[in-house]
């Protein structure tokens, strides 16, 4: 589990939404769990979302914006609630304060001066919460192992978890086959918890569950098509942040696209893995996605690559040559073993159980290790670089 203060954005300017984006993914121990774009929409979220913080947006129109964000705040007094403008009309900061607004901040942002004041608000009321960390999986091809490398990594992770359970997410709502892959059958799915628009308790959660023999629980994709399209993008961030609070790893495949979504879960997630193959679509699908995500204000330090099936005769592309182009290394290796692999997937068990000393179960242990361990350089770049927040944390668990 690890520290963190989570954020729910209220934004109606889509041109600064990558600024805000990027400032507030750039702290460490900062999870942005919602982005409200519609302003009728924040009362409700606040309702839905798990949060600390409310960041409020009141540009462009601050005298329209500025009445809202003092309403919940002073409904919501356990929620700190911080707004963001150009203006510095005294008037403005003068109805802020009077109406319980924690922070009233200035354009352009002063990442020092934020996180000086979401420190402010872990020091004072301690709302820093503990979450498990979400990992999710992505695949930058058809084929790419994605469902495969997230089931065996969320049965690793299983097996060092310290003190809560691990659960194994399947965000593709349509063709997903986790369940098959795991040989369980699935009576309530993801799509039961999205039905439910408050926050979800853990009684709740439990019941969905499908508890695999290794003490994974799974939450399963929708047992109808129908189901899929019923769930928003709000759901999904929904479900993981519940999630979060209940398991020590939330391991998730997916999201399987760029839309609304996908985002959002890249919002969550601590640790993003790019599962790759040493293929010419897979690299210029992985630059298209770090380009995207460059541009949309993510923070790349939290993406990793994962080159899958490495060894199989790969058409004259090398690992060198791949970091070259993509001017980022390759931080896993899986080597290909398609007969232990597909006989695994085949027959419904986990890598660990058919084939414990295989390479390409050696080495998802390996990358199970260096996501449980607080001593990876991954951690050490976070502690080093995570400013007044770190320090913060870092006292507050003392």
């Amino acid at each position: 589990m690890r520290q963190s203060v989570r954020v729910i954005i209220a934004n109606g300017d889509e041109d600064y939404s990558v600024t805000i984006r990027s400032e507030l993914l750039g702290l460490d121990g900062v999870q942005i769990v919602a982005e409200v774009d519609e302003l009728g929409l924040v009362e409700q979220a606040v309702g839905q979302f798990p949060a600390e913080i409310l960041l409020v947006h009141l540009d462009p129109v601050p005298d329209a914006t500025l009445p809202i964000a003092a309403k919940i705040a002073a409904a919501n007094p356990e929620l700190a609630v911080f707004v963001l403008s150009e203006s510095t009309d005294p008037q403005h900061i003068l109805t802020a304060m009077r109406s319980g607004v924690r922070e009233f901040l200035t354009k352009p942002i002063d990442r020092e001066l934020v996180t000086a004041a979401i420190g402010k608000v872990v020091a004072q009321s301690g709302n820093a919460v503990e979450v498990g960390r979400l990992v999710s999986i992505l695949g930058t091809v058809g084929g790419a192992g994605a469902s495969m490398l997230a089931t065996n990594l969320a049965v690793e992770l299983t097996q060092l978890a310290k003190s809560k359970p691990v659960v194994l997410v399947d965000l593709d709502f349509r063709f997903g086959q986790l369940a098959t892959m795991l040989d369980v059958q699935a009576d309530y799915t993801i799509a039961d918890l999205c039905a439910t628009p408050e926050q979800l308790d853990g009684s709740v959660i439990d019941r969905v569950m499908v508890k695999h023999g290794s003490g994974l629980h799974l939450l399963a994709r929708p047992n109808q098509f129908a189901q899929a399209d019923q769930i928003t993008a709000a759901h999904c961030a929904s479900v993981l942040s519940s999630l979060q609070q209940i398991y020590e790893y939330v391991v998730v495949d997916g999201p399987n696209r760029f839309d609304p979504g996908g985002l959002a879960v890249l919002d969550l997630a601590d640790v993003n893995l790019f599962v790759m193959q040493l293929l010419v679509t897979s690299v210029r699908n992985v630059h298209r996605m770090f380009s995207e995500l460059q541009e949309g204000g993510y923070n790349l330090d939290r993406f990793r690559l994962v080159c899958n099936r490495l060894g199989q005769d790969s058409g004259h592309l090398g690992v060198e040559q791949v970091e070259q182009t993509l001017n980022r290394k390759i931080a896993y290796q899986i080597p290909d073993d398609w007969k232990v692999v597909s006989g695994a997937i085949n027959v419904g068990a986990a890598l660990m159980d058919v084939a414990p000393k295989s390479r390409v179960r050696a080495a998802i242990r390996e990358l199970a290790e260096s996501i449980a361990s607080p001593h990876d350089t991954t951690a050490k770049k976070s502690e080093k670089g995570s400013g007044l927040l770190g320090r913060i944390f870092s006292g507050a668990s003392s």
